[in-house]
């Protein structure tokens, strides 16, 4: 592959320490990658060392297929812009003045800049929307205003590559976008070659072609968003549990955190775990099985539709449930397995999930449950009657197992007590 920028087997570190061992990677021209992994890794240190501003220990970096050390530093200027994760600025220089040092590059040795260069810095700074900061000292700006000021000089300097270091980190939610979508508009439109340090995977994902992932100064996975950002590669170096899942819109993968499971801890008011079945639809069990789960109970579900949200965090948390195409009837088999799964359960759980006829059997497996005599909480059952469209089927059952004794539940929070101290 022809590549613009090319880092070869790079080590290097600080007083000593080594950060980067042996890593490697390439872009060609319009390329938009990412660069990911836990502090610590090696991250910036890498882009670090492709700038310039630290020479490695061993290995290369090469631009057009030339050491970056044997460019002239002007040069290298006109062709890579950085902007770095922190800036320090020792004068108070304006906005404008700011963004007009991305044209020094450009000048002459003694020229000072014209009617262009002041031009192409006004227009950075309407495409960072910090135009309207012109004339204020760069000190007086919150760290979010100067970082999209940093991101103006950088666009002033006209650059065939663009290296950043986590150039969100000081943003709000409305500019982190902005500036992704800035970053990947000029990627697209004027072919600029772009790497950046990314600490939010799913900003990382969402924008980035390709993604590397470093882990301990070594490159652990590399190719697209899919190949890269998986539960198990989160795991092996971020070690941390998450969930990967397709973005409805995207479609490329993104990260939700804290919904798996900790390490098994039985609930300290049983010998071992309790089974607990739910029964559920539409998302109302989505947060008691995360509950469950990470209280040590084993737990099982009822039937659900494929892709329903419930469905999803089942999968996610490796829990036994029953999955149907969406829209279809409940077979034969799937009721009877669901009816082996609640005989098995020492405790039913039945949530506030809307009721048709597509999933009244599922209430039907509950109100035996609570005949058989087995332990069954009911959430709210007092609002049936907004969720029922059976034509009462629904309300008649309810009924019904509140005669049988099923505890009538008016929050999670009061599921888990329930469960937990046995009433």
């Amino acid at each position: 592959m022809n590549y613009k920028i090319k880092a070869d087997n790079i080590t290097a570190g600080y007083d000593g320490e080594r950060i980067l061992n042996g890593v490697s990677l390439e872009l060609a021209a319009s390329d938009f990658v990412g660069i990911i992994g836990p502090n610590g890794s090696g991250k910036t240190t890498l882009l670090r060392a492709m700038s310039r501003s630290l020479a490695p220990e061993c290995g290369e970096v090469r631009l057009d297929g030339k050491n970056i050390y044997s460019i002239p530093a002007r040069e290298f200027a006109r062709q890579v812009a950085v902007v770095p994760q922190d800036t320090i600025v020792t004068f108070d220089f304006t906005v404008l003045e700011i963004a007009l040092m991305g044209r020094s590059p450009r000048l002459g040795r003694f020229a000072v800049e014209g009617a262009k260069d002041t031009q192409i810095a006004m227009d950075a700074l309407a495409r960072t929307g910090t135009l309207h900061l012109k004339d204020r000292p760069i000190m007086t700006l919150s760290g979010g205003e100067r970082q999209r000021v940093m991101m103006a000089r950088a666009l002033a300097q006209e650059p065939d590559v663009l290296l950043l270091d986590e150039p969100t980190s000081h943003l709000d939610i409305s500019f982190q976008y902005e500036i992704m979508d800035l970053v990947k508009s000029l990627n697209r439109e004027r072919g600029l070659t772009v790497l950046a340090v990314l600490h939010d995977l799913n900003l990382a994902s969402q924008y980035c072609d390709r993604l590397i992932l470093i882990g301990g100064g070594e490159v652990q996975a590399s190719g697209s968003p899919e190949d890269v950002i998986t539960s198990e590669n989160i795991r092996r170096v971020y070690g941390a549990e998450v969930w990967v899942r397709k973005h409805p819109t995207t479609h490329r993968p993104y990260v939700i955190s804290g919904v798996k499971p900790k390490s098994h801890v039985p609930s300290a008011a049983f010998d071992s775990p309790l089974r607990v079945h739910v029964v559920g639809g539409g998302g109302t069990a989505a947060p008691i099985l995360a509950k469950l789960i990470r209280r040590g109970y084993e737990v099982s579900c009822g039937i659900l539709s494929a892709g329903d949200a419930d469905q999803e965090v089942a999968e996610a948390l490796d829990i036994v449930h029953i999955a149907q195409p969406i829209f279809s009837q409940f077979t034969s088999e799937a009721i009877i397995e669901h009816t082996e799964l609640v005989s098995s359960a020492d405790i039913v759980v039945l949530t506030d999930v809307p009721v048709g006829n597509g999933n009244l059997s599922n209430i039907e497996s509950v109100r035996d449950a609570a005949k058989s005599g087995k332990k069954t909480l009911l959430l709210k059952p007092d609002l049936i009657n907004t969720r029922d469209f059976t034509d009462g089927q629904a309300a008649k059952l309810i009924e019904e197992m509140i005669i049988l004794g099923a505890e009538a539940v008016g929050s999670i929070d009061e599921i888990l007590h329930s469960i937990e101290t046995g009433h």
